[in-house]
Formats: structure tokens, sequence, C-alpha cells
């Protein structure tokens, strides 16, 4: 990715993200707790319906049939009246296309673009944990030497010779059994030294794949530096250019100042704009929705005869005028975004034009058809007082050619973007 397209994906995402945030504001503000109740009323009384109906009698059931169908009616309405905020919703933002922008500075701090480098943790942490020695074998007890008791009383005189053999045979017993027990230990100690071998072996295994996890890690953090480091640069050059007023960084700022300029997702608007350093004029051509891209529906109505909802059309007169609103207020937040974002006053006046493409109804041929042509410098747009005035009133006063008729795709009655 450029650096263009990187700085300006950066903005465009913080403002879409601040312009969700916003959004999502003005409709829990909006939302009522009636139409909460009746919505989950609704719900309810279905699900109640439902368990009931097997076991209701006739005169229970048409009472439970009563309560569900008025649920559902009042589900229904409570539905209706969601499209209808949705749609006021939609259509304050386009009629506030202007007055949005005037609530926050366009300028664009470049320093504060800076990036910084986000390490992800080190993911091997088992390898980060000696393996455990294994568990200690011990050698097996030693056979004790059980002697038959010395021999007491009359069994002295008589029982020598018997006692004396019990004696010899406990002793070839115990000879037996030492050399067995013998023969178990060293096998213990080779199991012993199998096990500790194998940990060993184990262990050096995860010190080398941790060493290689580390250089692999290392390498990974070293190139996330780098490009952050290579980004840093190019904006650190991009500062310094655009304080020497350099064409590509007037045009790199503009691109991420108009990037940064959010416009709602039902009336998107492309820009396309050179620099020229030698006049210091900023050529700029606006791009909006056709007219047929613009929603005309006026409200939303249900109908309990057929369970319909349906849509009500906004006037002939009303899209025209309300298209046209949106045309010339696109036209001023376009000369006042510029101008206020270029605060070192490098753009000295804007060649601007606002229209669409979309096939010219007079000669059948699909083009870009301009509403608005109008050229003005940056001291006349910033003495005005954008937030008290009319828009096509401003456009006349800076002296703009603008369609009569936007809406039925009239283009501007000029070619150029000054009148002589």
């Amino acid at each position: 990715m450029t650096i263009r397209g990187f700085f300006t994906e950066l903005q465009r995402q913080s403002r879409r993200n601040q312009r969700e945030r916003e959004r999502l504001a003005r409709q829990n503000h909006r939302e009522h707790e009636s139409r909460i109740r009746r919505m989950e009323h609704a719900k309810k009384s279905q699900e109640r319906f439902h368990v009931q109906k097997s076991k209701a009698e006739h005169a229970e059931l048409k009472r439970l049939e009563k309560e569900a169908r008025e649920a559902y009616l009042d589900a229904r309405e409570a539905e209706t009246e969601q499209l209808n905020e949705e749609l006021f919703e939609a259509r304050t933002e386009i009629d506030s296309i202007l007055a949005s922008t005037l609530e926050r500075d366009d300028f664009v701090d470049l320093r504060q673009l800076r990036a910084v480098v986000n390490h992800p943790p080190f993911m091997q942490g088992r390898l980060l944990q000696p393996i455990p020695p294994p568990v200690p074998v011990l050698d097996p007890r030693a056979p004790i030497l059980c002697l038959p008791p010395p021999l007491r009383g009359l069994s002295v005189l008589f029982g020598k010779k018997k006692h004396a053999d019990s004696v010899d045979s406990a002793k070839r017993d115990h000879d037996v059994a030492m050399l067995a027990w013998r023969d178990q230990c060293k096998a213990v100690e080779l199991h012993r030294l199998e096990k500790m071998q194998a940990h060993r072996n184990a262990e050096a295994h995860r010190q080398v794949k941790l060493i290689h996890a580390n250089a692999s890690y290392a390498k990974e953090c070293e190139a996330r530096e780098s490009e952050v480091a290579s980004k840093n640069q190019e904006l650190e050059e991009l500062i310094v250019n655009l304080g020497y007023g350099t064409a590509d960084a007037v045009q790199e700022y503009v691109s991420i100042v108009l990037s940064n300029s959010i416009y709602p997702d039902h009336f998107s608007v492309t820009h396309e704009f050179n620099f020229e350093p030698s006049t210091a004029e900023l050529v700029l051509c606006v791009k909006i929705p056709n007219p047929s891209q613009v929603a005309t529906i006026k409200s939303y109505k249900y109908s309990k005869s057929n369970d319909e909802i349906a849509p009500t059309t906004l006037s002939q007169k009303d899209c025209r005028d309300r298209y046209t609103s949106a045309v010339f207020q696109v036209a001023l937040r376009s000369f006042h975004e510029v101008f206020e974002a270029d605060r070192r006053g490098i753009i000295q006046t804007i060649a601007l034009q606002v229209g669409t493409d979309a096939s010219d109804p007079s000669s059948g041929r699909h083009g870009f058809i301009p509403f608005v042509v109008a050229a003005a410098d940056r001291e006349s747009i910033l003495a005005l007082n954008l937030a008290n005035v009319v828009p096509s009133m401003t456009l006349s006063l800076i002296g703009a050619a603008v369609s009569k008729n936007p809406f039925g795709l009239v283009p501007v009655a000029i070619t150029g973007i000054r009148r002589t």
C-alpha cells in the first residue's frame, strides 16, 4: 500500500468509526420506550398464544386469538415506525451535508498519523518453560534376612540340628533374593538412565526450538519496526515537503483531507483533483450520486387490510428541492473543507465542479454532467459564516454557475470554470 493509501485509509476508517458512533448515539436517543415495550409485548403475547392454544376452550381460544392479532398489529406498526425513523435519519443526513462539516475542524495534523509498532505477544509460551524432570524411579526394597527365633527351653537340647537347618535354609533363600534384588536394581538403574537421557534430549530439543522461535519472532518484530519506520519516514518527508508547498505533498495532503470527509452511506461522494503550484490553484471535481440513486420515499404506512407496509413517494418538487439543496451544500462544503484544512495557505484558489455521471437526457450519451461550476479564493470562502447561509445565494454571491434543475440532469449553461 502506498503512503497515500495508508494514511488515507487510516483517516477514512477513523472518520467512519466516529460517524458510526454518532449515528448509533442518535439512534439510541430516538428509540422510544413505548415502542420497545410494544414489540416485547407482541412477542410474549404470540408465544403465550401458541403455548395455550392447544389447551384453551373455545371462548378462551377466541380471546387468545384476539390478543395475538392485536400483538401482531402492534409489531407491524412498530416495524413501520422503525422504517420511518431510519428514513428520517437518512433524510436528515443529506439535509445537513454542509452543517455536519462545520461542527469539526477539517485540519489534519499529520504528526498525529505517526505509526506506532504494536508487536503481538510471543505465542510460544510452552517453549519458555523447561521440561519438568522425570518422576524419580526408586530402587526396589532390599530383601530382609528372616532367621528363625533362637532355641529356648528343652528345644536347646533336642532341636539344635533342625534349628541349624532352618537357619541355613533362610540364609540360602536370602542369598537368592539378594541376587534377584541386585538384578532388579540394575534394571531400575538402566530405566532411570534412559528416562534421564530422554529428558535431556527433550530439553535440548526444546531449547533449540526456542532459539529458532525467538529468532523468527525477532525477525518479524524487525520487519514490523522497519515497516513502521519507513512509513513514519515517508510521513516526515510529507510534512517537510508540505511545508515547502511541493505539488506532490499538497496533492497528498488534499487526498487525506478529502478522504477524511465522510458523507452518508446513501449519498456517496468521490473526488478528483490536481494542484497547480505555479498558480496555487486546486482544480477539484466532485462526483455525487445521480438523482435515480437518491431515495424518493416520503414515509411508510401500514395497511391492516392487506397487511402491507407500503412507501409513499415524495412529490416531484420535494425531490427536486432536496437534491438541488444537496448539490449546493456539497459545493460549499468542498470549498470550506479544503481551505480550512490548508492552514498554511498554500492553496489560494479552487476551481470546482460538482456533478454526476449519468446519461445526458438531451444527447443520450453517458458522461459527467456538471451542476455547479465555480472558482473562489480562500479569503472569500473563509470570510463566510456558512452556518447561517442559504447555499444557493452563497454560490450566487461568489459568481458560481449553477444548473437550473440538477434533479432533471440539466447541466450548467457554461463549459468553463470561470465566466468571462
